[in-house]
């Protein structure tokens, strides 16, 4: 076995690619416990329909896909706050309603140009094969960024994610830091669909958060725990896809419904330990 685990660390792509992952795992860990707990969980699929709209025109435009998508995703993660806030159109209908007109201009331009190949595939469900050298370069400057900057204003979107009145009352700058929760997003968003694919991306987002939830409170022990089994769950679906040859997107995300699974469980037994020794006293 180890002797299998030093032939996987010795591929070059394989370490871009798991260099690349953890830094977005990390940033989409921290990122989605804000996002569940505000109920804005569904916008990283959303933003990552949009990311494949803009990956099929830098295709068919033949320019760095990253160049294109990430301030196309960025804008609109702006636009979906904006008419989430100051339009008769809210919520999960502002999402499904620019997520399907985004994957559908997607879907045309690359039948119209490359065609249906297997290029789609892979900008639909992810490769590992897909990092460059310079995308690694970028991803590992912006996912530092993205890092940073959640540490930086931690505090102000602590506030805004449990009570906007009360963080407002105390002078923080509820508009701006969200704005600056979706552009952190965004970027992550992009930074992953290379890997995860605009199908299962918005899985990293979700899946750590929730599944800490089950037996978390507290929002910083949350967010470490979030992090701590994003990466887990990636390294593990990354050598499992690696053994078993099967596509690296999905064997994140099922580890990460194997981990969902089991923390469930432990939740089901505290709390019924709970109601048990209550029922004794």
């Amino acid at each position: 076995m180890w002797e299998s685990l030093s032939e996987m660390f010795a591929l070059s792509f394989l370490v871009r690619a798991l260099v690349v992952g953890a830094l977005v795992s990390l940033c989409a860990s921290m990122l989605g416990v804000g996002l569940v707990l505000k109920r804005y969980s569904m916008i990283g699929d959303g933003l990552s329909h949009v990311g494949f709209g803009a990956l099929a025109v830098a295709a068919a435009l033949n320019v760095a896909p990253l160049t294109v998508a990430m301030p196309v995703t960025v804008a609109a993660a702006f636009l979906l706050l904006r008419l989430n806030a100051n339009s008769r159109i809210k919520g999960d209908a502002a999402i499904a309603l620019i997520s399907t007109s985004s994957l559908a201009v997607g879907v045309v331009v690359i039948s119209l140009t490359t065609g249906m190949n297997t290029d789609v595939c892979n900008y639909l469900f992810g490769s590992i094969l897909a990092m460059s050298k310079t995308d690694v370069y970028l991803s590992v400057a912006l996912s530092a960024t993205v890092l940073i900057l959640f540490a930086l204003f931690y505090h102000q979107i602590f506030a805004i994610t449990f009570d906007e009145t009360f963080a407002r009352a105390t002078g923080v700058r509820v508009g701006g830091f969200n704005l600056l929760l979706a552009l952190l997003t965004a970027l992550t968003i992009v930074l992953g669909m290379r890997l995860m694919g605009a199908m299962l991306i918005s899985a990293l987002i979700i899946f750590p958060a929730l599944t800490v939830m089950r037996v978390g409170k507290k929002f910083l022990t949350v967010t470490l725990g979030a992090a701590a089994v994003s990466l887990i769950c990636f390294f593990s679906g990354v050598t499992i896809s690696y053994f078993y040859n099967t596509p690296t997107g999905a064997g994140v995300v099922l580890m990460n419904i194997f981990c969902f699974g089991i923390f469930s469980v432990i939740q089901w037994a505290l709390t019924r330990r709970r109601n048990y020794v209550e029922m004794a006293k």
